[in-house]
């Protein structure tokens, strides 16, 4: 083999990686756009913009009204006893509550003292509105759970979650709205 066809191997080996790296962005870009794409589908009917009133009881007895002032971020997180996604957020929901104003809301999870039994069972002391018949989920368009929301100190919403989030994103998130 001469050296003009060692070199015509050479361009020619150059221009199918060039093409095989352009492929590989393509597909990448690809996967990416059907991401974001199926995420929105999967959250365009959730609540944006001004947060919905919560004026509601919490399983401690004292009384959350979301129209309070608060000196930071809010997170509210939908979730439920019967639900395998949600217990594995538990634990980063309980730790959040130790540095932010968290609100979760128990949601079709039967009666009060049910949800209490659950908390109790799972060592969980986050503050809990329990939401039986789904009427504050509806407000809020979650159809399923877990959904999270993180909510500025003029209660806008500033981002939406739906399905598992870790605790890193959500925390990056409250600390974003803060």
């Amino acid at each position: 083999m001469n050296f003009s066809h060692s070199k015509a191997i050479l361009v020619l080996m150059q221009a199918l990686l060039k093409r095989r790296g352009i492929k590989i962005v393509l597909e990448l870009g690809v996967v990416v756009l059907l991401y974001f794409g199926i995420r929105a589908y999967m959250q365009w009917h959730l609540a944006s913009g001004s947060v919905p009133p919560i004026h509601a009881e919490m399983l401690s007895g004292r009384q959350f009204d979301i129209t309070q002032p608060r000196k930071g971020p809010l997170l509210i997180h939908f979730w439920a006893t019967w639900c395998p996604i949600c217990r594995l957020e538990q634990k980063s929901i309980q730790s959040l509550s130790q540095r932010y104003t968290v609100i979760s809301i128990a949601m079709n999870s039967g009666n009060a003292k049910s949800v209490r039994h659950y908390m109790q069972q799972h060592g969980l002391s986050f503050p809990v509105i329990n939401d039986p018949d789904g009427t504050i989920a509806r407000r809020y368009g979650v159809t399923a759970v877990p959904v999270s929301f993180v909510v500025n100190r003029r209660n806008q919403i500033r981002f939406v979650e739906r399905g598992y989030t870790t605790e890193w994103g959500l925390r990056l998130r409250l600390w974003l709205s803060g």
